[in-house]
This record gives structure tokens, C-alpha cells and sequence, in this order.
């Protein structure tokens, strides 16, 4: 992994060894940089602030060995990424401005592609994992993370049951709670409907009458005009004298008629006048039809008026047109139906709450089941761990108990309160000594006991969901002595089957690594290339003595520090 411009890491390259790697150096010497371009690399929260104080912008860039046809390279070549010879190359930057972008073989993708791809290839564990733990609903998680399908089965369908349930209750709850509402809304619509049905407005009613009364309006003028195009075109019977349109045609054609033999064209002519001539005859006929149809009755005019006004009534309140109206009356209708059907809809809506909940209530019954079964076996797992962490007396247990309510579901036997993850409260014990009671590791553990119960913890998923890599932040915070030791001992096993990194300021559990990684600052505040050494021989024990005693070259603390290497290269 290479680290550019992050924190106080100006440019440094960290080669993690497949075993066990143990990262160390002085307080504030930027250990934590290193877990931080983890971070970075698998999808974590960009920050501004990480950037080096005059870089625009921090770059980390890694190497992941991933096999070929697992589930992590389908979803890589799914985001268009391409293994490199069996590893993916990921690069994250991040700007002085905040912004981010990833980069996974050689592909630009979303940062949530990293969050994907980190799921199962590195499970990372720092001091806020051990607070996490204190929290009842991480040891649920944990617990049903143990459980694997037995619990994973039962609760994809409870929370199926529970989201329905949800949906039902909150239906019914607001038929029954808005009752008055309803109600008021119901006869609202009661008098629209009636105030509509009793006008019986057609589609299309208005625009007919607005044009009915503009003719009715304007009957004599629109008489006069049709008269005198009628007289126009077709004559005046009381002016035989006079010459109209269709009498010019006429002689018009006429006058072509003798002709037309000696010229095509011309009698093509005379074929289109004849035309026109027909022409002006129906055009005369409808205006005199026109003329003899046109009401002009003034009782009629008055009663289009009243129609229109109470047609506008209407408009006014439901719709800008009568076809708005007409849609209003349609959806109110379909909506006053629903609301008529509220006390069988309530019938419907209860029997079928009663029927979620009997069955939430087996599938709830079915989880509580399935954990307590899985609850004896992570225990007994656990406690087996701690025997190996210095804790041979100490005992894990689960309780998982549920907290009566009249309005709850029925679970053994009782009516207990529920949620969505199933009616238990899962609360992980811890009774440090024989005699000591059992008491939630909230209240029971000191700092170290809780590390160990973290390590335990995540050594056990090993067993039962295992990822390559694990990193491990200063989880031995709070230990010292044997404990420290014992915690060596027990990451060096794990890294016989995975990756383990961990960042330390114990020399007995950096005496177990594979590897150790020394991180140190330059004169200048920054760590560069040659600030990240891998120690060997004399360097090691040099760093080790430094960690025991603060003193490098005290012949004491380089004792200790060859006895606790050779303590691990004979437990190895």
C-alpha cells in the first residue's frame, strides 16, 4: 500500500506480510495513517481535514490479492474493474476541498463499490468496536451473525410479516382515528355529488351553449348578413331586375358552351365555371336554409342564459370546464365509496392485523428458538477463547429475554413487546471468576477484559465466517503482562489461517508478528519513504526494548525483549 499526502505520512509505501503484521512507533508517529488508508481503501468516510497541510490533494493506492471465480472479483469485473495477474489494484484520492474518487482496476467507480468489495475481504476492529459492543443491538448482530441460516431464514420472514403488519396497523389506525375527518370529508362529498346530479351537465355542454348564445345574441344581424349574401349570390325576388352571382356564371358558361369543341383548354374552363356554378347554388341554398332555421326567439336566448349560469355554479367549485366537473363527480364518487366502506373496510383490516400477528408471533417464537440454541454454542466458543487470552476462569453466557406488553405478540406463552428484528433483547454476559455473577460486559469488564472479549469474539467469526484480512487497531488497549502475551499468541494462530494486521503499542503481542512495521517521523513532523522500515535482527529488538522500557539500548529491556521473541518463535 502507498500513502501520499495523508495526515502526517508525506509519501510511504507499507508492505503487509501474508501472516501476521504488527504496525509500531512512537505516540503520534502516524500508526493510526496507516489504518486510516485502510479505511480510505475500503469505502470509508473522506475528510479534508486528512490531507496533508499544503498537498491538494491525499492519495492512497493498494494491491489486494483476490482469487479468481470468488464472489469479490464477479462484483470487481461487474463494475468493470480487471484483475492485474490475480490482484485488484484500488486507489482512493481525496481532495483539499473534500471531494473523493476511487479507482479499482484501472476503472473509475462509486466509493460504495469499495464499501461492497471491503464486506468480504477485510474486517476491521478498532477501540469504537469495542464501545459498538456495549450496544444491546450489536450483540443482537453479533449473535445472529454467529446463527448464520438458522436465524438469517426466520428473520427475512419476520421482517417480511413485520413490515405488512406495519403497513395494516397504520391503515387501520388512520380509518379509526380519523373517523370525524372522514366523516366531514364523506358528506362534503354527498352534497357536490347531489349539487352535480341535479344539474346533469353533459360533456361538452358548455362550449355548446356559449356558442348558442352568441348566435341567439346576434340573430338579426346574422339574419340580415345571411339574406344578403343569399340575394348576392342567388338573386332578390323583389328585384327581378337585378343581377346576382349565379346569373353571371350562367351567361358565363354559356358563352363557352359554343366553343368548348375547338379547344381543350378552353373547355376545361368551362367544366370548372360549371363547377363553380354548382357551387354557388348550394352555397345558396344552406344560406337560405341558414336564414329560415336561425332562432331568434328571445324565451330561448333566456333559458341558454339560465343553463350557462347553472352550469358556472358548477365550475366554480369542481372544475374549470364542464368535463372537470364530470371528472370531479367521477373520483369523488370512487373516493365517497371508500369512505362509505370504512366499517367493513375495518372489519377486513382487523381480521387481517389478528392474522399478521398470529403469524408474527410464530415466526417470533421460531427466533427466539434459533438464537437460544446459537446463543449456547457462541458462549461456549467464546469462553473456550478467553481460556486463551489469560481468562481461564471467565465464563460468557447470553440472555435473551423480552419485555411483557398488552399490545405486543405472543411469545412463549406470554404477550411481549416487538420490533423489527424479533420480540428478544440479546445481552451479552460476562462472569470474570468462579463466584462472581453474571454481569452485562457493559458493566462487568474493564478495558482490557473487554479487548479480550472483542478478540474472542471476532475469533470465533473466524472459525464460522471467515475473510482474508482482519486489522486490528490497538484492540489490546487496556491489557498488559500475561494477558498481552496470551493475546500475542492468539493473533499469531489466527494469522495461520488469514491476514492479520494490527496496530500495537505492546511489544509482547508485536513479538508474535511475522512482521513489524516501524513508523516514524523525520525531523520535519512527516513521515516519508524511509519512515515505514521493516524490522529485523538488531532493529527489532531494538523497537521491542524501546516499547518495554523506552530505553533502546538498556541491556535489561533487550533481555526481555529476545526472551519474549523467542517465546513466539517456539510457540510458532
Amino acid at each position: 500500500m502507498r500513502i501520499r499526502s495523508l495526515g502526517v505520512i508525506d509519501d510511504a509505501v507499507v508492505e503487509l506480510s501474508p501472516g501476521f503484521t504488527a504496525v509500531t512507533g512512537e505516540t503520534g508517529a502516524g500508526k493510526t495513517m496507516v489504518v486510516t488508508s485502510l479505511g480510505l481503501l475500503l469505502g470509508g468516510r473522506a475528510d479534508a481535514a486528512l490531507v496533508r497541510l499544503g498537498a491538494d490533494k491525499a492519495v492512497v493506492e493498494g494491491r489486494i490479492t483476490v482469487p479468481a471465480g470468488t464472489s469479490v472479483a464477479a462484483r470487481a469485473e461487474e463494475a468493470g474493474a480487471e484483475l492485474d495477474d490475480g490482484a485488484l489494484l484500488i486507489s482512493r484520492t481525496v481532495s483539499a476541498e473534500g471531494r473523493s474518487r476511487a479507482h479499482v482496476g484501472g476503472r473509475s467507480v462509486p466509493v460504495g463499490v469499495l464499501a461492497d468489495l471491503a464486506d468480504e475481504l477485510v474486517a476491521v476492529h478498532g477501540q469504537t468496536d469495542q464501545q459498538g459492543l456495549l450496544k444491546l443491538s450489536r450483540q443482537r448482530q453479533a449473535l445472529d451473525r454467529y446463527a448464520g441460516d438458522a436465524v438469517a431464514a426466520p428473520l427475512a420472514k419476520y421482517t417480511e410479516a413485520y413490515r405488512r403488519l406495519r403497513t395494516v396497523s397504520g391503515r387501520l389506525e388512520e380509518i379509526t382515528t380519523r373517523a370525524r375527518e372522514r366523516a366531514q370529508e364523506a358528506d362534503m362529498l354527498r352534497y357536490g355529488l347531489d349539487e352535480i346530479a341535479g344539474v346533469e351537465p353533459r360533456a361538452g355542454e358548455d362550449t355548446e351553449l356559449a356558442e348558442e348564445a352568441e348566435r341567439l345574441g346576434h340573430a338579426e344581424a346574422l339574419s340580415s348578413a345571411a339574406a344578403a349574401a343569399h340575394g348576392a349570390l342567388a338573386g332578390n325576388p323583389e328585384d327581378p331586375e337585378g343581377i346576382d352571382a349565379a346569373t353571371l356564371v350562367a351567361g358565363a358558361q354559356r358563352a363557352l358552351e359554343a366553343v368548348r369543341s375547338h379547344d381543350p383548354a378552353l373547355s376545361a374552363l368551362a367544366d370548372r365555371i360549371g363547377e363553380i356554378g354548382i357551387l354557388l347554388g348550394d352555397v345558396a341554398g344552406e344560406l337560405a336554409g341558414y336564414a329560415d332555421d336561425l332562432d331568434a326567439d328571445p324565451l330561448r336566448l333566456a333559458a341558454v342564459e339560465e343553463r350557462r349560469a347553472a352550469l358556472t355554479g358548477l365550475t366554480r367549485k369542481y372544475g374549470q370546464d364542464v368535463d372537470a366537473v364530470l371528472d370531479w363527480a367521477e373520483r369523488g364518487a370512487e373516493r365517497l365509496g371508500e369512505l362509505d366502506g370504512d366499517d367493513e373496510r375495518i372489519g377486513e383490516l382487523t381480521a387481517e392485523r389478528d392474522a399478521l400477528r398470529g403469524e408474527l408471533s410464530g415466526l417470533a417464537q421460531a427466533l427466539t428458538d434459533a438464537r437460544t440454541e446459537a446463543a449456547e454454542r457462541f458462549a461456549a466458543a467464546v469462553t473456550a477463547e478467553l481460556a486463551s487470552l489469560a481468562m481461564p476462569h471467565a465464563r460468557v453466557s447470553f440472555e435473551i429475554r423480552q419485555t411483557d406488553d398488552p399490545l405486543g405478540v405472543e411469545v412463549g406463552g406470554r404477550t411481549v413487546a416487538y420490533g423489527p428484528s424479533g420480540a428478544d433483547e440479546v445481552e451479552l454476559l460476562l462472569a470474570p471468576h468462579p463466584g462472581a455473577p453474571p454481569r452485562p460486559i457493559a458493566k462487568g469488564a474493564s478495558g482490557g477484559e473487554l479487548s479480550r472479549v472483542m478478540l474472542a469474539v471476532e475469533v470465533v467469526f473466524a472459525g464460522t465466517d471467515p475473510v482474508p484480512t482482519y486489522l486490528f487497531d490497538e484492540v489490546d488497549a487496556g491489557v498488559g503482562g500475561k494477558a498481552a502475551v496470551e493475546i500475542g499468541r492468539r493473533l499469531a494462530r489466527l494469522a495461520k489461517t488469514a491476514q492479520v494486521v494490527v496496530v500495537t503499542h505492546l511489544p509482547q503481542v508485536a513479538a508474535f508478528a511475522d512482521r513489524q512495521l516501524l513508523v516514524e517521523k523525520t525531523n520535519d513532523g512527516s513521515v516519508t519513504r524511509s519512515g515505514v522500515k521493516v524490522l529485523e535482527g538488531e532493529d527489532r529488538i531494538r523497537e521491542l526494548s524501546r516499547m518495554l522500557a523506552g530505553q533502546e539500548d538498556s541491556e535489561t529491556a533487550r533481555a526481555h525483549a529476545e526472551e519474549l521473541l523467542e517465546t513466539a518463535r517456539a510457540d510458532a
